[in-house]
Formats: structure tokens, C-alpha cells, sequence
């Protein structure tokens, strides 16, 4: 073989490499949300690639089929070719065909295997696009290969009981990680992130981490005067009022609006919270669900405010939709005091009530002990303490040091916490 229609040949194989190792990883880094939206926007060989990553037995085969053939042929044409003037110049037929594999290898493996690699690595699907309906073809003509050679993998496959199929569901996990991801390039804005974030979150908090916990609900007895209630209701800075038979949170009967109670009461018409035309029907839900869930029951009812009871059937609080679009929001409402205050660039001013999953994002912990057996702040702290929390008791926990600065009674109203130093 003359040495021009050999370098003909060695160009063509390595094309025939470059493509096939393209092909290779762009086919199988290719994302599938980009490849579903590129479909949807009427690129039909997109979905020539998201078949293809399910079903990749047929596209492996013939990769390294051809990769192989390629480099044997390569190494046989290159020899016959090259070794003849090499060992001209060296006088040995040894060195010659040292040298000649050397050039051979060195050659593919950075023209036709290294650079088509790093280039279908950084445009992974726009690439996968251009190259599968080539490797379709290749599929189609070497059937017969594949026929064997798939099918002995299949069966060997099976015989150890390991599934082959890809699986591309998504997790929480993996949508968290991209956020994070476009946070870091600055696609998404710090804003946008934590409210994505903070949608996730509804699906884990319970009703009783936001709560107007029972200790602090404003309610009126059946028998209460007008007077009374006008007074409470302009000192109070609520929209709704429970009403309840004997003074007692677990005989409730309803809820007043102040808007429509002082309305009448300007107006100068005799008025009762047993007025059927005031007095509303409560929405009640169990302290186990979810903020999302309670979310969709105020959607599907038409309600903005629910008691909240637990498995006994006693008040533990009550949540309007206000407090979930706080939650969903986040630091996108202005609060007229923050549960969180950051002092210092080590040091957190923490109301005993905040809940948990705030202190966490706060001070950037990973996670706390058995965070699913409290709520608060101020549960942590009694979990970790194992007593009833008094002021100045403190603990360390991840590099962060919690001290109680405040109480009353026997709630924790103000914590102090320190980040320590790292040690050297």
C-alpha cells in the first residue's frame, strides 16, 4: 500500500473515530430536560436521543464495535505503511515499528478520541442532535453485530438479575442541586432561589412550625359584651376572632370578622357574635398536614384561616393563608420584627419560637438531631437538653453555640447564637 492511498485511509478512520467517540458522549450527557424542551420546540431528533439513552444497547454495541475495528485497522495500515521508511531511517525494524505505533496511537488518541470527547462534553445535547441520526444508520447496517453481540449482553444481563434501563427520574435532591447551580452562575437571582426553596419546603413543614400557637389565640365567649369585644378588637392586631360556648377553645362555634363586627357597630345596629349574619363557620384541620396541603384545602374550601387540632381534638393553634405566603415568600415580606436578627458576622439574636427549618437556612447547618421531634428553636433546645430549658443554659452543636437569654415561665422567648472557631 503506497503511502498516499494509506494516509487517505488513516484519514478516513480517523473521522470515522472522532464521530463515533463524539457521538458517545454527547448521547449519553445529554440532559433530558434540554432534550424534552428542545423536542417540544420541534427538533424531532431530540427524541431520537431520549430514545436512544433509554434503550442504549444497540448505540453501545456499535460504538465499541467500531472503536475497535477502527483501531485495529489503523495500527495494521499504519504499520504496513510507515514502518517501511521508518526502518530506512533508523536501519531496525524494531525501532521502526516502536515508532510507528507510537505516531498511530498518539495520533487517534488525541484527534479522533481526546478533543471529539472534550467537545461533545461542553455542548453535550446540540451535538447528540447532529450525531444520532449517523449512528442510527450504523446501527441499522451492522444489525447483524449487534443481534450477537447485544443479545449476549442481555442474556448475561439477565443470568445476575441487573437492569440495563436508565433512570432519569427527578428528586428533590437533583432539583435542588441545579438551583444551586444557577444560583452559582447567576442565572437565577438570590431571591428566586430562596422562593423556590421555600415552595419545596411547604411539602415537608407541618401546619404547627408557622401556627399562632394556642397560648397566644384571641378569642370571645359566647356572652362576651360589645363593648368588650370592640375594645379587644381595637387593641388586637387580628382580621378574624374565634367565638366558643363557656370560654373554651374546644367549644368552638365559629369566627367573627372585625371589619364586618365594627362595621355594625359604626353604623349603630344592635349586633351579638351569635349573629348568624357575623358569625362564620371555623375550617378545622389536624396538626399533621402539611403547609402545601393546607394550602390546596384553603384553595378547594374558598378559606383563608383554620384551626388547627391535634390527634386528642384540642386547639394547638391557628394558621391563616398570610402565614403560608410568609413562609412561601420568605425574605420577600417585610416582617415588623424579624424572628432572626444577625448581630454580628458570628453572632444570631433568635426568637425562641422561630421555626426550625429557619434556623437551619439562618445559620447554613446541615441539619439538626431528630429535627422531626420538634418544631422551634426552643424545641431543639429542650430535645438536646433533655429538661426544662432555664436562662443561661447553653449547648454546642455543629460549631454553633445556643444560649437561652430569655424566658418566661417556662418558654424560651430569646436565644443568643455563637458561631465558634473552626479548630486549627
Amino acid at each position: 500500500m503506497s503511502l498516499l492511498t494509506a494516509s487517505v485511509f488513516l484519514i478516513l478512520l480517523l473521522a470515522l473515530s472522532a464521530c463515533v467517540s463524539a457521538s458517545e458522549i454527547a448521547i449519553a450527557a445529554g440532559r433530558k430536560i434540554k432534550l424534552q424542551i428542545m423536542a417540544k420546540e420541534g427538533d424531532v431528533r431530540a427524541f431520537d436521543v431520549l430514545k436512544m439513552q433509554e434503550h442504549p444497547g444497540s448505540f453501545i454495541t456499535v460504538v465499541q464495535v467500531l472503536l475497535n475495528a477502527v483501531a485495529i485497522s489503523a495500527g495494521a495500515v499504519g504499520e504496513s505503511a510507515i514502518s517501511p521508511y521508518l526502518q530506512k531511517l533508523f536501519n531496525s525494524e524494531a525501532v521502526a515499528s516502536v515508532i510507528s505505533f507510537v505516531l498511530i496511537t498518539s495520533l487517534f488518541s488525541l484527534l479522533a478520541d481526546l478533543m471529539p470527547r472534550r467537545l461533545a462534553m461542553s455542548d453535550s445535547e446540540a451535538i447528540a442532535v447532529r450525531l444520532v441520526r449517523p449512528m442510527m444508520i450504523l446501527i441499522f447496517v451492522l444489525k447483524p453485530v449487534i443481534w450477537v453481540f447485544d443479545g449476549a449482553a442481555n442474556t448475561l444481563f439477565k443470568l445476575l438479575g441487573i437492569s440495563t434501563i436508565r433512570q432519569d427520574d427527578m428528586t428533590p435532591e437533583d432539583i435542588y442541586a441545579v438551583m444551586d447551580a444557577g444560583a452559582e452562575a447567576g442565572v437565577i437571582k438570590k431571591q428566586e432561589h430562596h422562593l423556590i426553596e421555600n415552595i419545596f419546603d411547604m411539602q415537608e413543614r407541618t401546619v404547627t412550625s408557622v401556627m399562632n400557637p394556642r397560648e397566644n389565640i384571641v378569642y370571645f365567649d359566647t356572652k362576651t359584651s360589645t363593648e368588650e369585644v370592640v375594645q379587644i378588637m381595637i387593641e388586637q392586631p387580628h382580621n378574624k376572632f374565634l367565638v366558643c360556648h363557656d370560654d373554651d377553645l374546644e367549644h368552638i362555634v365559629g369566627y367573627v370578622e372585625s371589619r364586618s363586627f365594627l362595621a355594625l357597630v359604626l353604623n349603630q345596629q344592635e349586633v351579638g357574635l351569635t349573629d348568624k349574619t357575623l358569625l362564620k363557620p371555623a375550617l378545622f384541620v389536624p396538626d399533621t398536614l402539611s403547609l402545601f396541603e393546607v394550602l390546596e384545602m384553603f384553595k378547594s374550601t374558598g378559606a383563608d384561616f383554620a384551626v388547627i387540632v391535634n390527634e386528642y381534638g384540642l386547639v394547638v393553634g391557628v394558621i391563616t393563608l398570610k402565614d403560608v405566603m410568609s413562609i412561601v415568600m420568605g425574605e420577600l415580606v417585610t416582617l415588623e420584627e424579624q424572628p432572626i436578627v444577625q448581630r454580628t458576622d458570628n453572632s444570631w439574636l433568635i426568637d425562641g419560637m422561630t421555626p426550625i427549618e429557619d434556623v437551619i437556612r439562618a445559620l447554613d447547618i446541615v441539619d439538626l438531631p431528630r429535627s422531626q421531634n420538634y418544631e422551634t428553636i426552643s424545641g431543639f433546645m429542650m430535645y438536646m437538653l433533655r429538661k426544662i430549658p432555664k436562662k443561661t443554659d447553653t449547648i454546642e452543636y455543629a460549631n454553633y453555640r445556643f444560649e437561652i437569654i430569655a424566658t418566661d415561665n417556662l418558654k424560651i422567648t430569646q436565644m443568643l447564637v455563637t458561631k465558634l472557631e473552626e479548630p486549627i
